[in-house]
C-alpha cells in the first residue's frame, strides 16, 4: 500500500497539504492541487475511507432514499446523483423505502442512526414531521426532490403546471375530446404527484371551456404495460372515442401509443398522444412529451447536498428550488384533422 508520505515526497509538499488536496477541504492552490493528484496517481494511491473517516468526521457517504429501484424515472434521478457524487469522490447508501410502516420506521430509527452517512437525499418521498425531526437530531443535511417541506431544502417540479402544459398543447392542436391515464390511488402516495397532473389536466380543460368527462379517464400504475391496458380501454369504449390521449408519464404514454397500433389507430392522423418525463425511449417512439429532465434534477440534488456540507458550519437558508421542464414536440401530436 503507498502511504501519504510517499505521496508527499513525490509531490514535494508536506502530508498535511496532500491531506487538503485530496480531501476537497482547506486552501490549496489550483496548481499544488495538480501536483498531488498526479502524485498520487502515478503512485497507485487511494485515500483511506476509514483514516479519512477519522481524520474529518465524514464518511464521504451520502444516503438516498428511493420509494422504487425498478422505474425508469427514480433509477435516472439515482444515475445523476451517483454520478455527481462519484466526481467529487462520495459513495452512496440506498436505501428503498416500501409501503411497508415498519421498514421505513427501521430506516429512520436504526439505519440512519449508525452515522454511515453525511447526508440525506430522498426522492419523491414525503418526510413527515417526526422523521424531519429525527433527522434534525443526528445533525445531518436533507435535500429532497419532488415536494416541499418548508424545514428543508427542497427540489419541486410544478406538476399541475406540467400538466396544464401538456394539455394545453392537445387543445392548440384543436382536440377537444381528450383522454387521461392518470394512477391509481395506489400509486398516489406521498406528494400525490399524480392528482396533481389530473388537476393541471382538468384547469385546462375548464380554463377552455370543456366539461371533464369521468369516462375519459383510466388509471394505470406508471408502467408501459399499464398504459397500454388503459388506452385499450379508453379506446375500445363503444361511442365516441378521443382524439387524443394525455399520460401522466411517458411509459404510460408508450403503453398507449403501442395500444391504438395494436387496435388499428394511426399516430399522430387519428390519435395523439403526449406524456411527461423525457424517458430515454421517447425519441424512438416520437413521443411529445414534457421533459422534467430526470439526470439533471439527480445532478442538482447532489450539488445542493454537497454545498449543504460545505456550507455546514454556517446556519443553511433552506429555500424551495424551481425545477425547469419544457415541452417536447416530436411525431406523437398532431393538429385534428378539419
Amino acid at each position: 500500500m503507498v502511504s501519504i508520505d510517499e505521496v508527499a515526497r513525490h509531490a514535494g509538499v508536506s502530508t498535511a497539504t496532500v491531506s487538503r488536496a485530496l480531501s476537497g477541504r482547506g486552501h490549496v492552490s489550483d496548481a499544488t492541487r495538480a501536483r498531488v493528484e498526479v502524485a498520487a496517481k502515478s503512485l497507485g494511491y487511494v485515500v483511506s475511507a476509514s483514516a479519512s473517516s477519522l481524520a474529518s468526521g465524514r464518511t464521504r457517504n451520502i444516503g438516498v432514499l428511493v420509494p422504487f429501484l425498478d422505474r425508469w424515472f427514480f433509477s435516472t434521478v439515482l444515475s445523476g446523483i451517483a454520478s455527481a457524487l462519484m466526481r467529487r469522490g462520495y459513495d452512496i447508501t440506498l436505501y428503498s423505502l416500501t409501503a411497508d410502516r415498519a421498514e421505513r420506521r427501521d430506516v429512520f430509527d436504526t439505519f440512519l442512526r449508525r452515522q454511515r452517512v453525511d447526508g440525506v437525499i430522498a426522492i419523491s418521498i414525503e418526510i413527515g414531521e417526526e422523521e424531519t425531526e429525527q433527522l434534525f437530531a443526528l445533525d445531518l443535511p436533507v435535500i429532497a426532490i419532488g415536494g416541499p417541506n418548508p424545514r428543508l431544502t427542497t427540489l419541486t417540479v410544478d406538476d399541475t403546471a406540467v400538466a396544464r402544459l401538456a394539455t394545453e398543447h392537445l387543445l392548440a392542436l384543436g382536440h377537444r375530446e381528450i383522454a387521461h391515464i392518470g394512477a391509481s390511488p395506489e400509486f398516489d402516495i406521498d406528494f400525490h404527484i399524480p392528482t396533481h397532473r389530473r388537476q393541471g389536466f382538468e384547469q385546462a380543460l375548464a380554463d377552455a371551456g370543456i366539461p371533464v368527462k369521468p369516462s375519459l379517464f383510466e388509471p394505470a400504475d406508471f408502467t408501459i404495460e399499464g398504459g397500454f391496458r388503459a388506452a385499450k380501454q379508453l379506446l375500445g369504449k363503444p361511442g365516441g372515442r378521443p382524439t387524443a390521449i394525455f399520460a401522466a408519464s411517458d411509459e404510460m404514454a408508450i403503453g398507449a401509443l403501442l395500444a391504438a397500433r395494436e387496435l388499428g389507430y394511426r399516430v399522430p392522423e387519428d390519435l395523439s398522444v403526449v406524456g411527461i418525463d423525457g424517458h430515454e425511449l421517447g425519441e424512438f417512439f416520437r413521443l411529445t412529451t414534457v421533459d422534467q429532465f430526470p439526470l439533471g434534477q439527480g445532478e442538482r440534488a447532489a450539488e445542493a447536498i454537497l454545498a449543504e456540507l460545505e456550507a455546514k458550519d454556517v446556519a443553511p437558508v433552506h429555500q424551495p428550488g424551481d425545477l425547469p421542464y419544457e415541452l417536447i414536440v416530436r411525431g406523437s401530436t398532431a393538429r385534428l384533422p378539419s
